[in-house]
């Protein structure tokens, strides 16, 4: 079944982790062999080939870079400009992806036909379509550089990370979006850029739902009622986003998908994550919207996590394509299967984009 993963940090793998994507998995693994500086060095589970090899031939990929004040427990970049600087050489990468043949960028709705349309093709070597997506937005120096990023292909712009952010307060944090935050939503919607949710804490989360009313996602979110943390929705949340005709995106990272997770120290086996639990986060949100139109996948996968806090059935992007077998033996009909897989998170854009 073709997939679209709503959330996928490339070129941060490619320029801070130094990874060659277009290589297989295992070569990656092979040359991370011994690395100590990130904990999940020799544990990758996307390339650019695994995804061909699971038919994830559409993804959103971003472009992210956090400033923080000094003093902040959380790494960023020191400036605003240095985070725009940062973005722009991952634009650069998808850019340098795109001339190599590897990728192709989808920005419009001319441009998304044509590529689901070269994937049901028997073409041997298809690019990935990839849709640009800001997550966190401090590398907005101003106003005129979201205008400038839509120019190059931004489609979608998450307004905070982790931590308290320019224009919002993300995961981990309290706090409201300001008058910053509300203009840059007021532009956000002027542009017809999709809003995503994902990261918002609950304040900016809610404070954003009184004053946006353009279209709006969540890439990458699970549900609070399986795992209570402030990175996940809740249910009045969720249902806030379903009454918008919004897309939540299911997420693998292990620690939002079971409770009592340590990192460092749980291990998916240990603490039994499968793609069990994503489709437990699946099911719950078709329970509360009545209907399988507003959930998708949204995967996180190497998203600063590797093997080591993926799920334990999963050993690379392509394993996505175990999940319509397990939403069909909790009963979901093929057309709901394919829904969630691809056409819920298409049929945004088709909407967004016409």
């Amino acid at each position: 079944m073709f997939i679209f993963d709503a959330h996928l940090d490339l070129a941060m793998n490619a320029l801070e982790w130094n990874r060659d994507l277009t290589l297989p998995v295992s070569e990656i693994r092979e040359r991370e062999e011994g690395m100590t500086d990130k904990p999940d060095r020799a544990k990758n589970t996307v390339s650019l080939q695994a995804m061909r090899k699971g038919n994830i031939g559409l993804c959103m990929a971003t472009q992210i870079a956090r400033f923080v004040k000094q003093g902040s427990p959380i790494p960023g970049w020191n400036s605003q400009h240095q985070a725009w600087a940062q973005t722009q050489g991952q634009l650069a990468w998808y850019k340098t992806m795109e001339d190599a043949g590897e990728m192709v960028q989808i920005k419009d709705i001319e441009s998304l036909e044509n590529h689901i349309e070269l994937w049901k093709s028997n073409e041997p070597k298809k690019p990935i379509g990839y849709i640009l997506s800001l997550e966190g937005a401090d590398s907005i120096v101003d106003i005129s550089y979201l205008e400038k990023s839509h120019e190059s292909g931004l489609r979608a712009i998450g307004p905070a990370h982790y931590g308290p952010g320019v224009y919002a307060h993300g995961t981990d944090s309290v706090g409201g979006i300001g008058q910053k935050g509300r203009e840059l939503l007021k532009k956000v919607e002027e542009l017809n850029l999709i809003l995503d949710a994902t990261h918002l804490c609950d304040k900016s989360f809610w404070e954003t739902m009184k004053v946006y009313n353009g279209p709006v996602w969540a890439s990458h979110n699970n549900c609070r009622v399986l795992v209570n943390h402030n990175r996940q929705f809740s249910d009045e949340q969720i249902k806030e986003l379903i009454r918008r005709d919004a897309v939540i995106g299911v997420a693998l990272d292990a620690w939002m998908m079971v409770p009592n997770w340590v990192r460092g120290k749980s291990t998916p086996e240990g603490m039994n994550v499968t793609l069990e639990i994503a489709v437990d986060n699946i099911d719950h949100i078709c329970q509360l919207a009545g209907n399988c139109d507003h959930v998708g996948i949204g995967t996180d996968l190497d998203g600063a996590f590797g093997k080591e806090q993926s799920p334990a059935d999963l050993e690379t992007i392509a394993d996505l394509q175990k999940i319509p077998n397990l939403l069909e033996k909790r009963g979901y009909s093929s057309s709901d299967i394919e829904k969630i897989m691809n056409q819920n998170f298409i049929n945004f854009l088709r909407k967004v984009w016409s």
